[in-house]
Formats: structure tokens, C-alpha cells, sequence
């Protein structure tokens, strides 16, 4: 059985960003693999859409940097370089730290109260060792971060490269080590928000992406022959 009999159809395929968001998860928990030629006519049968509306898809995922259009051959998935995640990640470090110390300065105590519930959804998918379900859960505790920092110019900057992180983080399988370690810096980040403290906040986030840099980077080098 190949990775895409296991995929469902989509039930209301006339929605673009539903496909868009199908495929992009595809591409970034590694069932569409790097290199590959994306087979454009077997996922429209698979997810029950037409050409137009996967070619459209196509061109989004592109301009996202994970695909390459290759005139008259469609599209193959990117590989990730070191030397694109080395210019991405003090990016998003940036961006991530800047947001922590806005969201320390405005968030509420509601905001807060959900962020600690995600937290605890993360960390009950971490004891039982899905790393799926744990970086659903990491994901959407920097994207609250985000929401609480109120600045649109910052969360659209942040979106544009966020996707091509994720795609590196979930690619390389963390150690049992390096996954205890972010767990603790989530625990930290918490800590931070909760004492409203934006200095400490940007610290933690800007070193918790540098940690995150250093496992994806191994993770590649390690790949190359």
C-alpha cells in the first residue's frame, strides 16, 4: 500500500482552500516527498477534484516555496537546503521574539487560559509519544503568540516563511533528547506569558528557534551522502 491509498477524498471539493491545505500538509509531513514529481492525475482521483482546481492549488504551494513548476513536466516538491533554512530561521527568530514581547503587553488573561489548554493538549500527545498530534498542538501555541502580538504586518511576514519551518521541523524526527528539551522551553514560554515578562518571552522563543535550527540542520546533514 502506497502513501496515497491511504489518503481520503476531499467532500467538498469546490472549496480552493481546502485542496491548498491538503496538499501543503501532504508536502509537509513528508507523503509527498522531496524531489518527487507531485502526480497530479492520481490526486485528483484520490481527493475527487478536477485539473483546474489542483493546478490552482499548485501555484499557491509554489509561491509558498514548496513546490517548483517546471514548464510542460507540473510540479515536483523542493528539498530543503540548509542554506535556505540558515536566511529563514533568524527570520523567524525575529519574528517570534518581537511578537512575545507585544503579546506580553496586551495579552489577556483569556488568551492566556487558551494557551495554557493547548499547551496541555500538547503535552498529553507528548507522553504518548505522537509527534503528530504534538506538533499540531507546538504549532498552534506560537500561532495564539502570534494573535495575541495584534499586529497583522508581523503575522503575515511570519506566515509567508512558516510553512517551509514546519515542513524542516516535521521532516526531522527530533531525539528523545532534543523533544524533552523543547518541551521544557514550552514550559518556560508559559511561564513567561503568565508573568507578562516580554524580555524574558523574547529570549526564550528567539533561543528556542535557534535549538530548533540546530536538530533540523543535523537532521539534513546527515541525509546527504
Amino acid at each position: 500500500m502506497s502513501a496515497l491509498d491511504q489518503v481520503g477524498s476531499i467532500s467538498r471539493p469546490s472549496l480552493h482552500e481546502e485542496l491548498t491545505d491538503r496538499l501543503r500538509s501532504m508536502i509537509v509531513e513528508g507523503v509527498l516527498t522531496a524531489g518527487e514529481k507531485v502526480p497530479e492525475r492520481a490526486l485528483c482521483e484520490k481527493l475527487g477534484v478536477s485539473r483546474t482546481p489542483m493546478r490552482e492549488a499548485l501555484k499557491v504551494l509554489a509561491s509558498d516555496g514548496l513546490l517548483t513548476l517546471e514548464p510542460n513536466r507540473g510540479a515536483r516538491v523542493r528539498a530543503i537546503t540548509v542554506q535556505e533554512l540558515e536566511e529563514v530561521f533568524p527570520l523567524m527568530g525575529a519574528f517570534e521574539s518581537l511578537a512575545g514581547e507585544l503579546a506580553c503587553a496586551q495579552i489577556s488573561d483569556a488568551q492566556i487560559k487558551e494557551l495554557k489548554r493547548v499547551h496541555e493538549k500538547m503535552l498529553t500527545r507528548y507522553e504518548a509519544s505522537d509527534m503528530p498530534g504534538y506538533f499540531k498542538h507546538n504549532q498552534r501555541i506560537h500561532e495564539l503568540i502570534m494573535e495575541a502580538a495584534g499586529n497583522r504586518t508581523l503575522i503575515t511576514m511570519y506566515n509567508s516563511l512558516a510553512v517551509r519551518v514546519r515542513q524542516a521541523r516535521y521532516l526531522a524526527n527530533m531525539s528523545a533528547e532534543r523533544w524533552k528539551q523543547a518541551v521544557d522551553e514550552h514550559e518556560s514560554i508559559i511561564q513567561a506569558l503568565e508573568a507578562r515578562d516580554g524580555k524574558a518571552l523574547s529570549a526564550i522563543l528567539k533561543k528556542h528557534l535557534e535549538n530548533k535550527f540546530a536538530a533540523v540542520r543535523q537532521w539534513i546533514e546527515d541525509q546527504e551522502p
